[in-house]
């Protein structure tokens, strides 16, 4: 009898399914952004924030669908690294795959921070790098116990914002009006805004990244993208219909915590701490996912020697990419214990955004019949440049010297092979 594809040596095993996937999305998704993006989105948009909202919505939805059909043609651990590579040549796909790793590793960073400042701000740091060292630990032992726990994360998110839902829309401090878009609101603002929301919803390309791990990549990940995409665009919408009906917008610029903020206001203080450990246990979700797909890319770029080949290694018992894991694992754990987080955000959010431009660039490449409608990877390849150049100046900075600085990396290297 033939081995097994999930047991042949450097493969890693299949075990997930449509629901799984759905969840690792929603994981990575529904995490530490809604409870910390909503503040500075409106302060770049005002009473813009919600078609700001709207308009990180339509890009994700570009981006989820040309990733979905990639994946499905393309079932491999990578994701736009791959897509890239095979669609429009190899330093697009080096690129791709460099401007996630480095964007994501930061976010990774951003999310342990998030954690240490939710559960014992005093110790942010040293609570951050606790946090990275046990879930890297979770991850090394199988993908399968991180999307059960994943689970459970995800339904403890959920309560938790669907009970400040309810607070603030229930309430007498609700208002209709506050929810108007006013002369505030300008074309910039709404696009910062979006820029700033659009960090919030990238967590789909985690089930792109997963594609050696999923059953029946063609049929589950074409299914889960979009699924999970949907969802989360439901709950964000509710949650900050919710926030600025009772806060308004001026006040949701000046709060560092505006879901606790909102469920005060509302005349629910009791509920107050129950926000602050749903922000912890969502900034935990979206670390947890966050390593194991940039590990998974980190896999992927090692294969192919865009970075140390020692890193390909999969795990005999564990079918994990483990040292891929423990690499990342440490880097992030060095920057949680070094940087802050809003910087760590704005250079992921450069990051991803430019990975997503590529996506959209590969899908465009697709025939008609296998892949999206042509407008659709043209309208998210666009907008994910508009974003990206409307950020904070810093974050443009910083995101284009360290794309810059993979690309010089990339030739630099091809120069001293040819040699």
């Amino acid at each position: 009898m033939g081995t097994p594809a999930a047991a042949r040596a450097g493969e890693l095993g299949r075990h997930l399914g449509v629901f799984d996937a759905v969840v690792i999305g929603l994981g990575s998704m529904i995490g530490a952004g809604i409870f910390a993006a909503l503040a500075p989105a409106a302060g770049a948009a005002g009473s813009g924030l919600l078609p700001g909202l709207a308009l990180a919505a339509v890009v994700a939805y570009c981006n989820a669908t040309s990733s979905a059909r990639l994946a499905a043609r393309y079932p491999e651990s990578g994701g736009t690294y791959v897509y890239g590579r095979e669609r429009l040549g190899e330093f697009w796909g080096y690129l791709a795959g460099w401007g996630f790793v480095v964007g994501k590793t930061a976010s990774c960073a951003a999310m342990a921070l998030t954690v240490g400042s939710y559960v014992w701000p005093g110790q942010a740091h040293a609570v951050a790098v606790a946090a990275v060292v046990v879930l890297t630990a979770v991850n090394y032992v199988g993908v399968r116990k991180s999307a059960w726990l994943t689970r459970g994360i995800v339904a403890v998110v959920l309560a938790v914002l669907a009970a400040v839902v309810t607070a603030c829309l229930t309430g007498p401090a609700a208002e209709g009006a506050r929810l108007a878009v006013g002369a505030d609101a300008t074309f910039g603002g709404v696009l910062q805004a979006a820029g700033l929301l659009f960090f919030a919803f990238a967590g789909y390309a985690r089930i792109a990244t997963l594609g050696e791990e999923v059953r029946d990549p063609k049929r589950t990940i074409p299914r889960a993208i979009p699924t999970a995409l949907a969802i989360t665009l439901v709950v964000y919408a509710a949650v900050a219909v919710a926030v600025l009906a009772v806060l308004g917008p001026d006040r949701l610029a000046h709060t560092a915590a505006p879901l606790t903020e909102a469920v005060r206001a509302a005349g629910v203080p009791a509920l107050a701490p129950v926000v602050r450990a749903g922000a912890a246990v969502a900034a935990l979700g979206s670390l947890l996912a966050l390593i194991l797909g940039v590990s998974r890319t980190t896999l992927a770029m090692a294969r192919d020697r865009h970075l140390p080949h020692v890193l390909a290694a999969v795990h005999p018992r564990f079918r994990v990419p483990h040292r891929a894991e423990l690499a990342v694992g440490a880097v992030v754990a060095v920057l949680a214990a070094t940087t802050d987080v809003r910087g760590a955000i704005g250079l992921s959010s450069f990051g991803v955004l430019a990975y997503y431009a590529i996506a959209n660039v590969s899908a465009w490449t697709l025939t008609p019949v296998k892949g999206p409608v042509r407008i659709v990877p043209v309208v998210g390849a666009v907008g994910c440049v508009l974003l990206a150049f409307a950020l904070p100046p810093s974050s443009v900075l910083w995101g284009a010297a360290v794309i810059a600085a993979g690309a010089a990396a990339y030739c630099l290297r091809r120069a001293a092979a040819r040699a």
